[in-house]
């Protein structure tokens, strides 16, 4: 999260007035991210009962974002709470709209989930995480609005090009060939037979809450599409079950989120077939995006681009060291059968 445009004491009282949300006592900037606009929200509600208890909503501008594309996020989140899934659920005006307009820039107000972040996850946060993942897949099966992954192949092919002046010639040989790696996949019938629906396509760390080992919720949707469920575990096996240092596997925690998951969607013979070719999938796209914004940086008041090294890092050990669920059963958990 970063912000990119400044919000007036003003403007953030009119749409906390416009949700019915009370009076706002704080308006405090969010650092950490690099797309949008965040900021948390803290505002005092005047009901009829007397109550003063004061309440944290993040009040999120879209920067990037369009009108047009935005209500896919926000409708899918609302849809996962209503079917139980632990994610905020954006804040409705009295007309219904959840797609609001703060500074010019197209905006959503969700409630602040409990609890922090666990940045330095061990085998329990990892399972949490692997169930809700499958959950909250099977959830949003029923979610009819389509639209697809944004940040996917043809963003990648489009990216490659913007990027690759500003790579050195190992860099630049290693992007292009995993760049081809994945065309070649994703033209394959084995890809076509991947079980799909609305994914987050940006669950890290980060973007998941913990109370202990229990997980109270997972936000930033902002990412989301429509893809390959295994891309989505891909993307969290990249970064739940690494050594942040080197990229390499941490095997206890990444076969306690593959059982977990499995437990309540065993994977599919397609899915155990692409789980190399996906996990590099997962590290390309995240080394491109990260390249694009280390490079072409926009102009924030709070900014901190990500390293792209990490991703490059990533990527470099899936391509080394290919992982294999046998692997993971001998952890001494037992995972679903290939």
């Amino acid at each position: 999260m970063a912000v990119f445009t400044a919000v007036s004491p003003e403007q953030a009282q009119h749409i906390a007035t416009a949700l019915s949300l009370g009076s706002v006592t704080e308006l405090q900037g969010i650092t950490g991210g690099i797309e949008n606009t965040n900021y948390f929200l803290t505002c005092k509600p005047q009901t009829d009962a007397g109550d003063t208890h004061e309440q944290t909503y993040v009040l999120t501008l879209f920067e990037r974002l369009s009108s047009t594309e935005l209500p896919f996020y926000l409708k899918l989140m609302q849809h996962l709470a209503i079917n139980g899934i632990a994610v905020p659920c954006p804040k409705a005006n009295d007309k219904g709209d959840i797609l609001h307009t703060v500074a010019g820039k197209p905006a959503a107000v969700v409630n602040k989930l409990a609890g922090r972040s666990q940045l330095e996850p061990q085998s329990a946060h990892c399972a949490a995480l692997g169930e809700t993942l499958a959950h909250m897949h099977l959830a949003a099966q029923s979610f009819e609005t389509t639209q697809p992954n944004l940040r996917g192949l043809t963003w990648w092919n489009d990216t490659a090009p913007v990027v690759l002046p500003h790579l050195q010639q190992a860099q630049a040989q290693l992007l292009l060939q995993e760049l081809a790696l994945q065309n070649h996949t994703g033209a394959s019938s084995a890809y076509a037979a991947l079980p799909r629906g609305p994914v987050h396509a940006d669950l890290f760390r980060d973007n998941v809450m913990f109370e202990g080992d229990r997980l109270t919720g997972i936000f930033d949707f902002y990412f989301a599409g429509v893809d390959a469920w295994l891309f989505d575990l891909c993307v969290c096996l990249n970064d739940w079950a690494i050594h942040l240092d080197t990229g390499e596997w941490d095997l206890p925690r990444a076969q306690a989120l593959v059982t977990a998951y499995e437990r309540v969607r065993p994977l599919t013979a397609a899915e155990r077939k692409l789980l190399n070719p996906m996990l590099r999938a997962a590290g390309l796209r995240f080394w491109i995006s990260r390249l694009w914004d280390f490079y072409l940086p926009r102009e924030a008041n709070m900014l901190n681009p990500h390293d792209p090294d990490h991703f490059e890092r990533i990527l470099r050990a899936r391509v080394a060291k290919p992982l294999f669920l046998s692997t993971l059963a001998q952890q001494g958990i037992e995972v679903m059968p290939a």
